[in-house]
């Protein structure tokens, strides 16, 4: 026999906070070459008489060593926290094997169910929060605080800052967080591995008294810029380019001034890299219904490049039904939005924007719910896939494969290029109006109005891997 494959193959004791376990040294050194484990497996022959001790949790070690056998984590891992398990494979040294078998499916909302709720420990009413798309690590603002978690959802910390409540927020850098309140002037940037304010900025301009004061109603950030709605007492309101390196104004887009619905300050801005434009868009609610605008601009010349102002633009048999909520899929260069009255979902193509670019998708399932009006509803786009929450019910358009002869058209989209599904049951209803979605790392976190911490939903997993709390 080969002698590597004998070393591989010979059995190793190990005595576990007074349990015994009985595996191989291939097992073990499929932690990693610099785990404990491995080292452990590298014993010389001669002192494998004695099971090695270790002083640790037995029963945790023996979900990690089902884990390095086949690759899952066993349904036995349920009895233990997500931290449980992070402090055991970090001794261990395997944490990386933890870390893989812990990342959700990836994420389809037709299959997608609640799999856990974040829960800050105090100031437990999410204000605002923000989520890393690709590893799906979040910060969460809760009054003046920010709690950050890590890809498994673990805690890593959290820190006060000067703001008495935090309304917007958007990581800009690895460590970094830039935030705004709509009680207190400025963006503020603060760094969440020290707690310390590393900057700040405020919208001045001295030829105008009128400017001072303003609030941030929205953040968005590119490769090299933070984009902030400004917005003052005296209705005046910009989107402010911050360079990322100074943290210092780099220029100021679409200034405008007055109370009607055209010139209201951003709520939402998006940056779209492939585009290279910034989308803002705004929304307002009264007696006679919704009206709001959209509108992208070019940050290098700061011109306006396309917008839309509702009620006002669109088919004349749309009039009236303005949009309650927008979105943009930067990955589909598409822009969708939730109409106030009749709830329909619309889309249009970024690319071929005009007068009218929306196509308004027609649902035939017939045993879905009637949804009725869209006017208390939000829209989110994440992995190719239209997540909408209509007061507490959330929802899911995916996109249908087209026939080659549709794909030929000189449209992308039809009436019937998505197809609707609910993504919840009647019972997630009873949690509340659904108040904000965003995607990442393959999972969908949805927040409440007036309900503590964040629901997060993944799919389903197949693999044998199940969900820890």
């Amino acid at each position: 026999m080969d002698g590597r494959n004998s070393d591989t193959d010979r059995r190793i004791k190990l005595n576990v906070g007074g349990e015994l376990f009985q595996t191989t040294a291939s097992t073990l050194r499929s932690g990693g070459p610099d785990s404990l484990l491995a080292a452990l497996s590298n014993r010389t022959e001669s002192s494998f008489s004695d099971p090695v001790f270790i002083d640790r949790d037995p029963e945790i070690f023996s979900v990690l060593l089902s884990l390095l056998r086949s690759n899952r984590i066993p349904s036995t891992a349920r009895r233990f926290t997500k931290q449980e398990l992070a402090d055991e494979a970090a001794y261990y040294g395997i944490e990386s094997r933890l870390n893989s078998a812990l990342l959700p499916s990836p994420l389809s909302g037709i299959d997608a169910a609640l799999a856990d709720t974040i829960r800050p420990a105090s100031d437990g009413i999410v204000s605002a929060f923000d989520v890393d798309d690709g590893d799906g690590s979040v910060w969460i603002a809760h009054g003046g605080q920010i709690s950050g978690y890590d890809s498994n959802l673990t805690h890593t910390g959290t820190i006060r800052t000067h703001v008495d409540n935090i309304t917007a927020i958007r990581r800009i850098r690895p460590e970094i967080a830039a935030v705004g309140s709509e009680s207190a002037p400025g963006i503020h940037f603060y760094s969440l591995a020290s707690g310390v304010r590393v900057g700040f900025t405020d919208w001045r301009d001295p030829s105008d008294p009128r400017i001072y004061n303003a609030r941030v109603t929205a953040i968005a950030d590119s490769d090299d810029s933070v984009f902030a709605a400004f917005d003052c007492h005296h209705r005046e309101n910009c989107v402010l380019q911050v360079d990322k390196s100074s943290l210092k104004v780099a220029a100021e887009i679409g200034r405008q001034s007055g109370s009607s619905t055209k010139t209201m300050v951003p709520g939402n801005l998006t940056y779209l890299p492939a585009n290279g434009v910034l989308v803002g868009s705004a929304v307002a609610s009264g007696a006679f219904g919704f009206s709001g605008y959209i509108r992208l601009w070019d940050p290098r010349s700061g011109k306006l490049v396309w917008e839309t102002i509702e009620p006002g633009s669109g088919r004349s048999s749309r009039f009236g039904d303005s949009f309650a909520n927008v979105d943009v899929d930067a990955d589909e260069s598409t822009l969708f939005k939730v109409c106030s009255k009749s709830g329909d979902l619309a889309v249009a193509d970024l690319r071929k924007l005009g007068d009218d670019p929306w196509v308004y998708l027609i649902d035939k399932n017939p045993s879905l719910r009637n949804t009725g009006g869209g006017g208390n509803s939000v829209v989110h786009c994440y992995r190719k896939q239209v997540f909408v929450g209509r007061e507490g019910e959330l929802e899911v358009w995916s996109r249908v494969e087209e026939r080659e002869a549709d794909v030929e058209r000189e449209n992308r989209f039809s009436e019937e290029s998505y197809r609707r599904n609910y993504v919840d049951k009647v019972c997630d209803l009873e949690r509340g109006v659904i108040k904000k979605i965003e995607g990442g790392g393959d999972r969908l976190f949805v927040c409440r109005e007036d309900a503590e911490g964040i629901e997060v939903w993944e799919s389903s997993s197949f693999s044998g891997a199940v969900s820890v709390s």
